[in-house]
C-alpha cells in the first residue's frame, strides 16, 4: 500500500483529472443525449465524489454526509440509469465545490491521524473509482463526437512509431496459476485468488489485431456473411445494421475512422479499436484463428520460461517484470492521446515476445466474465458481483488506463455488444 504522502498525490491526481476532463465542455455537453451506454457527465463527475464520500468520510470515519441530498443524487446502486438526466442536479459549480469539499476533507482527515490500514485501504480504492470513471469519461466524449480532452498534468512526447509486430509467441503447456496471490498490496475482488488451471501449449499474437489487418476482413464482406459469425453475433450486427467498425467510414480516398470531433486516414499498424466481442469473434473465424482464452492471456503476459521446455512457476508482475510502469514501456495515462503502432514499446515485451499486453488498447479474451473458486465480495458489493455470467473478461489496460491501476491479473469486463470503449484483440493459433 502507499503511505500517506503518496496516497494523498493519488487522491489530488485522480481529482484533477477529472477536472480537466470536462473542463472543456460547454453545458449542454455536459448533459448530453440520453444513450444506455453513457451517463450525463455532469452526473457523473459528481457521482465519483459521492462515491469517496461514502466510503472514506461515511463508512471509514462515521461522518455526516456532505450534503443531504447526495445518495438522491449520485448513489448509482439506487437510481436507475435513464433518471439519471431526470434529476436535480446541482450546477457544475456547485459539483465543482462538492468535488473540492470532499477531497479536502479526505486528504485533511488521512494528513492528520496515524494511518489505519482501513482507511488507508477504502481511499486508495475510491481514487481507483475514479481513474476508473475518467477512462469512462474518454470514451463518452469519443461517442458523443466530443473535441479530445485537455489532459493537463500529462507528460506528452512518447515514442509512436514501430510499425508492424507479426507472428506468434509459443508457449507450452502445464499447470498454470490464475489470478492474484495474497502478497499483492491491493487487487479488486474478482482478481482473488489464484487457482491452478491447465493449459494446453498454445500459440498467441505477439501483438495485437490491426487496423490494416481488420480491414481486410472488412474488404472480404466479413459483415456480410453470417457464417462467420455466432448466432447472437449475427442478430447482434443485424440489428445495427453494421457493415464495419462504429467509428468508420469509406471515403474516396480510403477508410477513415472518428478520432473524438476529426476523421482521420486509416492507421494501418495501429490495433483495431473500438470493435465489439462479436467482431473481434467473427474476425477470428474469417482468420481462421480464435480469441484467447483469459488463463491464456495471463500466462503469456506474465510467466517465463524454465530451463526446459515449459514455463517457471514464478509469475511477474508485469510483462516486462515486477518494476512499476513507466513510459518506456506502455502506452498508458493518455501520454499519446490515442494508440500508437502496434510494434512500439519493445522495452515492455513479456518474456514471450508478446508486445503492448498492458496499455495501447483493452484486449478481449474468450470467456464469460466468472468469480473464481471462493469469490468473496468485497465492500462494495456492486462492482463485480451483478455482472458474473453477462460480461466478457477484457485485459492489459489502453492509452489511457492509468498505470497505477494495473497489474497481469487485473480483469475489465463489458457486455459482449459493447464496441464504444476502448477495445481492441489479439487472437491465438487453432489448436494442431
Amino acid at each position: 500500500m502507499p503511505d500517506i504522502e503518496q496516497l494523498v498525490r493519488i487522491i489530488r491526481e485522480a481529482r484533477q483529472r477529472s477536472f480537466d476532463l470536462v473542463s472543456d465542455l460547454r453545458p449542454e455537453q455536459l448533459m448530453g443525449p440520453r444513450l444506455a451506454i453513457v451517463n450525463p457527465l455532469r452526473w457523473e463527475i459528481g457521482h465519483v465524489a459521492w462515491f469517496q464520500e461514502l466510503w472514506v468520510l461515511r463508512h471509514g470515519l462515521r461522518e455526516r454526509p456532505v450534503r443531504a441530498d447526495a445518495d438522491a443524487l449520485w448513489d448509482s446502486s439506487a437510481i436507475p440509469h435513464d433518471t439519471r438526466w431526470d434529476l436535480p442536479l446541482p450546477s457544475m459549480a456547485e459539483t465543482k465545490a462538492y468535488l473540492c469539499n470532499v477531497r479536502d476533507r479526505v486528504v485533511e482527515r488521512l494528513s492528520n491521524r496515524s494511518p489505519d490500514p482501513k482507511l488507508l485501504y477504502l481511499a486508495l480504492y475510491t481514487a481507483f473509482h475514479e481513474d476508473m470513471h475518467d477512462e469512462a469519461f474518454t470514451y463518452t466524449q469519443q461517442t458523443l463526437g466530443y473535441a479530445a480532452p485537455h489532459l493537463v498534468d500529462t507528460e506528452r512526447g512518447i515514442e509512436g512509431g514501430g510499425g508492424a509486430w507479426p507472428g506468434d509467441a509459443e508457449v507450452p503447456g502445464g499447470t498454470f496459476s490464475l489470478g492474484a496471490t495474497a502478497d499483492e498490496p491491493f487487487v479488486f475482488d474478482n482478481e482473488k485468488w489464484a487457482h491452478p488451471v491447465e493449459l494446453a501449449p498454445f500459440a498467441i499474437g505477439r501483438a495485437a489485431v490491426t487496423q490494416r489487418q481488420f480491414a481486410g476482413f472488412v474488404e472480404d464482406a466479413g459483415y456480410r456473411r453470417p457464417e462467420l459469425w455466432s448466432e447472437n453475433g449475427w442478430a447482434w450486427r443485424s440489428s445495427l445494421n453494421a457493415e464495419h467498425p462504429c467509428y468508420w467510414r469509406h471515403t474516396e480516398a480510403g477508410w477513415q475512422r472518428r478520432d473524438f470531433d476529426r476523421w482521420v486516414s486509416l492507421e494501418p499498424d495501429k490495433p483495431v479499436i473500438h470493435v465489439s466481442w462479436h467482431e473481434a469473434q467473427a474476425y477470428c473465424h474469417w482468420a481462421g484463428r480464435r480469441l484467447p482464452t483469459e488463463a491464456e492471456w495471463e500466462a503469456a503476459a506474465s510467466l517465463e520460461p524454465d530451463s526446459g521446455s515449459g514455463f517457471a512457476s514464478r509469475k511477474r508482475r508485469f510483462p516486462w517484470g515486477d518494476d512499476p510502469p513507466v513510459a518506456e514501456r506502455a502506452n498508458l495515462d493518455g501520454r499519446a492521446m490515442g494508440c500508437v503502432d502496434v510494434g512500439a514499446f519493445p522495452a515492455g515485451d513479456s518474456a514471450w515476445g508478446c508486445r503492448q499486453m498492458l496499455g495501447n488498447v483493452w484486449e478481449w479474451t474468450a470467456d464469460d466474465f466468472l468469480p473464481y473458486p471462493g469469490f468473496v465480495p468485497d465492500m462494495y458489493l456492486d462492482y463485480s458481483q451483478p455482472w458474473f455470467r453477462t460480461h466478457k473478461v477484457l485485459r492489459g489496460g489502453c492509452w489511457v488506463t492509468r498505470s497505477r491501476l494495473l497489474r497481469n491479473t487485473w480483469r475489465n469486463y463489458y457486455t459482449p455488444e459493447r464496441r464504444d470503449v476502448w477495445a481492441g484483440f489479439r487472437t491465438c493459433a487453432l489448436a494442431r
